[in-house]
């Protein structure tokens, strides 16, 4: 149950002062976990709770969450739940907000991904399972349907590099991509809103069809091969960003 402090935080002349109301929410969860009312290793409440017990919307829920995960706090088992970390609190590698909206670090950002994902990709290749191409699958083929019905959002784009990273069977590089990944993503989001529908389903197939090269060459079990493709598709992702950037009004 929400406390009376923290109904305040969440209060309209709280958000007056430009914080916004995922942010509020992050802190919210952040300060239960170190007062240990979300214990280390314990789950969170579902969405469903916090919604109610926070009198926020699921979409303001779901931004924390991934602001949360982001931070260290949290970490998401699909299909289980959200788990408070064991190192919750313990300060991570961490880019910078401020130093994010800059986009000569978001670029810095972008290719420290390319270093990362190309390695992964190819490490997916030779331990890749079949549970591991189920999941890279159905991450495509969500994204086939975000594009036709103009979803305007990076979770299926996430899901699949989260896929590609954990069959690479290195816990590190997963963890470090949901960071990562995390953290630029809802960055590269905002941009989502200030193009036609047209133009981001065909950047949104796109894509698609990038995810599906890296894809064939992990199915083939194509090291070599899967490390070009992830290349190529986040240094395509980086240029454009920069021709975005460049045309941006």
């Amino acid at each position: 149950m929400i406390t009376e402090g923290e109904k305040s935080s969440l209060s309209p002349a709280s958000r007056n002062r430009r914080e916004t109301l995922s942010s509020q929410v992050v802190r919210t969860i952040a300060e239960r976990i170190k007062l240990d009312r979300y214990p280390r290793g314990s789950k969170l409440p579902t969405e469903k709770e916090l919604i109610e017990d926070l009198g926020v919307s699921r979409t303001v829920i779901r931004e924390a969450i991934a602001n949360l995960r982001a931070s260290g706090h949290v970490s998401i088992h699909h299909g289980i739940g959200v788990f408070v970390r064991q190192d919750a609190g313990v300060a991570p590698f961490r880019l910078g907000d401020e130093s994010l909206m800059v986009v000569e670090n978001v670029l810095k950002g972008l290719e420290l991904r390319i270093g990362i994902e190309s390695e992964a990709a190819a490490l997916a290749a030779e331990r890749r399972t079949k549970a591991d191409i189920a999941a890279m699958i159905a991450a495509c083929e969500a994204m086939d349907v975000a594009a036709r019905d103009v979803r305007r959002d990076t979770q299926d784009d996430f899901r699949f590099h989260c896929a590609v990273a954990a069959a690479s069977q290195n816990e590190h590089f997963y963890g470090i991509f949901n960071y990562l990944g995390e953290t630029l993503m809802p960055r590269m989001r905002l941009q989502a809103h200030q193009v036609s529908d047209a133009t981001f389903s065909a950047h949104l197939a796109r894509v698609n069809q990038e995810h599906r090269a890296i894809l064939r060459s992990i199915e083939a079990g194509d090291a070599d091969g899967a490390r070009a493709a992830m290349r190529k598709h986040l240094s395509d992702s980086r240029d454009r960003h920069i021709q975005r950037v460049q045309h941006a009004p």
